[in-house]
C-alpha cells in the first residue's frame, strides 16, 4: 500500500489489498482501464461483441481488465490482444495458478503482452470466496464495467454492483446490439 507504483485507483476502494502479485507489466495497473466482464456460458454472439468491444476500446488506448473466465472475460481478454492493446487478467488463485484451466494459453500470452494480478499468495488454490474479492480488484482498477450478457445471479453483476459503490459507471449489453 505505500509503494508508489501501487494503483491509485485501488486506493479509492474501501479495502484495498496490502500487496499484489503481478506477472507481466505492472505499469499497465496505473493505465486508465475499462472492465469487462459477463457470462461464462455466453452466446457466440455475446463473445463475440465483448471481443469486437474490447478490441475497439484497447485500440483507443484503454486497458481492458478482466477475470481470466470462460466466456465473456476471455474474450474480452482476446480482444484487447488482437488490437495490440493492453489487457489486465485479475485472477482468484495464486499467481502461479491459472484457473480455469483451458484458458493457460491465453494466461501465458497475458502474462508477456499485459499483467496477471492477484492479491493471493503463491500456491492458492481456486476457492470459491476468493472469486467475489477478485471482483472488487476488477471494478477498482478500472473507470468503469461493461457487463455482457450477465446471469441475474452472477458474479459480473457482483462486480457492476460493486464498481457503482465505488463510483465507476457501468454499461450493459443484456443480449446481441444487432436484434431489433
Amino acid at each position: 500500500l505505500a509503494d508508489a507504483d501501487y494503483p491509485p485507483s485501488l486506493l479509492e476502494i474501501a479495502d484495498p489489498p496490502p500487496l499484489l502479485y503481478v506477472r507481466g507489466n505492472p505499469a499497465l495497473l496505473l493505465q486508465p482501464g475499462l472492465a469487462i466482464v459477463g457470462s461464462r456460458n455466453a452466446t457466440p454472439q455475446g463473445n463475440q461483441t465483448a471481443e469486437s468491444f474490447a478490441r475497439k476500446l484497447a485500440a483507443s488506448g484503454l486497458t481492458i481488465v478482466s477475470g481470466l473466465a470462460l466466456g465473456i472475460d476471455a474474450a474480452a481478454h482476446r480482444g484487447a490482444l488482437a488490437a495490440a492493446g493492453n489487457t489486465i487478467a485479475v485472477i482468484g488463485t495464486g499467481p502461479d495458478r491459472i484457473y480455469p484451466a483451458r484458458n493457460r494459453e491465453l494466461a501465458l500470452e497475458i502474462a508477456e503482452h499485459g499483467a496477471i494480478v492477484s492479491e493471493f499468495p503463491i500456491g492458492t488454490p481456486a476457492l470459491a470466496a476468493n472469486f467475489p474479492k477478485r471482483n472488487r480488484l476488477i471494478a477498482g482498477l478500472s473507470r468503469g464495467v461493461l457487463v455482457v450478457e450477465a446471469a441475474t445471479e452472477s458474479g459480473s453483476l457482483i462486480t457492476a454492483r460493486l464498481a457503482a459503490d465505488q463510483g465507476r459507471e457501468v454499461f450493459a449489453i443484456p443480449c446481441s446490439i444487432h436484434s431489433p
